[in-house]
């Protein structure tokens, strides 16, 4: 069986509009692939600061500004970029007043990042944020040490955990043939020690359900 069980995790960019009816529609789109991504924990820092960023350049830019937004890996963190045309309008991080109705966006997206900055290009502006995953590698799962076990141990069923997982339901279903083959083989150990399979699919059933609580 030839499976894969790592995560791809490829750059994206979406050109855009910068006006506020824009900024839900981003959110959604970044609940999405963080979602595919398995990056459900970054969700709400990651709307975060697309909110802010998309909202930096229609209020210091112009409503209308055409945009880009881009998201990446770099390394284990999850890179977000906004682009637009604007050289000269430099997002700067203000000691703004919890109260205060402007001033907070990049000292909210300094607060949920692991690092911002701002990048000037021939033609454009690049403000950027990363957001750390906890991720042993860009293409590693994030849960946790039974998960990181459980790919090492798919290795020797024909997966190959350093490829990429290309997104889509008939390579999660090859992934999962490959898992349940684990667990047959499991049951047949125990049944061939004279231990009690169904007892123990069940103790581990309970285990699980605790864990994930």
């Amino acid at each position: 069986m030839d499976c894969i069980a790592g995560v791809s995790r490829k750059p994206w960019k979406l050109p855009f509009t910068a006006e506020p009816q824009e900024v839900a529609a981003l959110r959604r789109i970044m609940r999405l692939h963080l979602g595919l991504w398995g990056l459900h924990g970054l969700i709400d820092a990651a709307q975060l600061c697309i909110s802010e960023l998309v909202s930096n350049v229609i209020n210091h830019v112009g409503t209308g500004t055409p945009a880009t937004l881009v998201v990446s890996m770099s390394g284990t963190r999850v890179r977000i970029e906004v682009h637009d045309p604007d050289r000269r309008a430099l997002p700067v991080l203000l000691d703004a007043t919890p109260d205060a109705e402007s001033g907070r966006g990049m000292a909210l997206v300094s607060a949920v990042a692991d690092r911002w900055g701002v990048q000037l290009q021939a033609d454009r502006k690049v403000t950027w944020c990363e957001l750390s995953t906890g991720l042993p590698s860009a293409q590693g799962h994030s849960g946790g040490a039974r998960v990181n076990r459980m790919e090492a141990l798919l290795s020797s069923y024909g997966c190959e955990p350093e490829r990429l997982w290309p997104a889509g339901a008939a390579a999660v279903a090859v992934v999962e043939e490959a898992a349940i083959d684990v667990i047959v083989d499991v049951l047949h150990w125990l049944r061939v020690h004279g231990r009690d399979s169904g007892e123990a699919l069940d103790r581990a059933q309970i285990r699980f359900e605790a864990e994930v609580e």
